[in-house]
């Protein structure tokens, strides 16, 4: 079928967004947006806009937040609920759906975030700043795969899966360390209304329910409930995600029967001529869309729908609204503090000796096997990668820290540390792709 003007248009850029890199560039584009506002002289506008006060509700009831509340509490909540669908799908289906499958990327990410806190812990030992060892415990996924994609062509397909089901990994310790150590003061009555309705929702997915309206509605109440709980509202978007129901209501092979007798019966009906088709297509039209959402199921349509959403414009949000610290002439010498110091060793060292490691005692004790393809080059390029904190760290900073210096000192050190996690694993596996070409 020949395609349209418009489809020609609008082909290269659909091209464009699925390429795995493209949201690592796109937020990479947004980090350099955000050190280059917050040091030109309109850095009071870049931190005054992120302070600006946005009140959402009505006399009785409204949530008044500074813009950068809405953004990390509000927003970040759709990128941890796209989490949560992930992670749903790797449980039931996925890299993490069996034990023989998950334990080495588990392993792997459980040393890749315990290595890392303790180095941390060991240069911030009863100072003030010790609350922050669960920064440099994250892996962003974003910024990893699109390195990795870019490093060479030569990189087997297994290691590919193997980083993105360690992300993954990371992302659930995340979730459970945010959880359990950086939560305030608790509202029991707001946590127990959330929790509520995370029961009706999962009622409404044992029931059959399946229209997006009802998750959405009742998942606002979960968040707000969490919002308002102490506990921080991004954990809401994680349990929402596990009520979103994963099976269809049809299965594969009646899909398949029904699909080509319908394709069979359009194909006989003569159109009419000029450029309408007949009624008689139009209504089978009509039923494959319906038997198309019948055998999909809402988890994977909700993760297809949010992933570009989230890749494309929360994370880069997300980014230049907490990228934007000051670099001076004695930008290195603002390195030289625990904080900094602790988050820069934790990420690029710690990251690499967790998940060597573990990943070398899982496979020595023959309880797993490297990825297929995989040496082990490949793995000590995948930890230097994930040494790239970036967009988890810099939110967990904003967890652990009330002092703003030491925000900033946090953020000096993911930015450096990831800048040179990136250079490390795009040499290593460059080296590894030359020698395999």
């Amino acid at each position: 079928m020949k395609p349209t003007k418009i489809e020609k248009i609008l082909s290269p850029i659909q091209k464009f967004i699925h390429l795995e890199y493209t949201s690592g560039i796109v937020l990479l584009f947004s980090v350099v947006a955000a050190l280059i506002w917050a040091n030109s002289s309109y850095s009071e506008a870049y931190h005054h806009l992120w302070h600006t006060n946005i009140t959402i509700g009505f006399d009785n009831f409204n949530l008044s937040y500074p813009l950068h509340i809405w953004i990390n509490d509000g927003l970040m909540a759709v990128f941890f609920f796209l989490i949560g669908l992930e992670l749903k799908r790797e449980f039931i289906e996925g890299e993490l759906s069996s034990f023989k499958k998950a334990v080495l990327p588990m392993s792997a990410a459980l040393g890749g975030m315990l290595v890392p806190a303790l180095i941390y812990t060991l240069f911030n030992k009863g100072t003030d700043s010790a609350s922050g060892w669960g920064i440099p415990m994250a892996t962003d996924i974003a910024f990893a795969l699109a390195l990795l994609s870019m490093a060479s062509k030569n990189i087997p397909i297994s290691v590919k899966v193997f980083l993105a089901a360690l992300a993954v990994a990371d992302d659930l310790g995340a979730v459970i360390v945010i959880a359990l150590f950086y939560t305030a003061e608790i509202n029991f009555y707001a946590l127990g209304i959330a929790f509520f309705f995370v029961g009706l929702l999962l009622v409404g997915n044992k029931l059959g329910i399946r229209t997006r309206i009802f998750y959405l509605l009742l998942g606002i109440v979960v968040w707000i409930g969490f919002l308002l709980s102490g506990v921080h509202a991004t954990i809401a978007g994680v349990l929402v995600a596990f009520t979103i129901p994963s099976i269809s209501r049809i299965d594969e092979r009646y899909f398949s029967d029904k699909m080509q007798s319908l394709v069979g019966k359009f194909e006989k009906e003569i159109p009419k001529r000029g450029i309408l088709i007949t009624a008689k297509q139009n209504h089978i039209i009509h039923e494959i869309n319906i038997l198309s959402k019948a055998a999909s199921t809402p988890l994977q349509n909700l993760e297809h729908l949010l992933h570009p959403w989230v890749a494309f414009v929360i994370m880069p949000i997300f980014a230049l609204s907490n990228s934007g610290v000051a670099i001076g002439a004695d930008f290195f010498q603002n390195l030289i503090n625990p904080i900094s110091l602790g988050i820069i060793f934790g990420l690029i060292i710690g990251k690499f000796i967790g998940i060597m490691l573990f990943s070398w005692v899982m496979v020595k004790l023959k309880v797993a096997s490297l990825p297929h393809g995989a040496t082990w080059i490949h793995i000590a390029g995948v930890a230097l990668l994930a040494g790239i904190g970036f967009t988890m760290s810099l939110f967990i900073a904003g967890l652990a820290f009330t002092d703003s210096g030491h925000v900033d000192q946090a953020k000096y050190g993911i930015l450096v540390a990831s800048i040179i996690a990136g250079i490390l694993g795009i040499i290593a596996l460059k080296q590894i792709g030359k020698k395999t070409a």
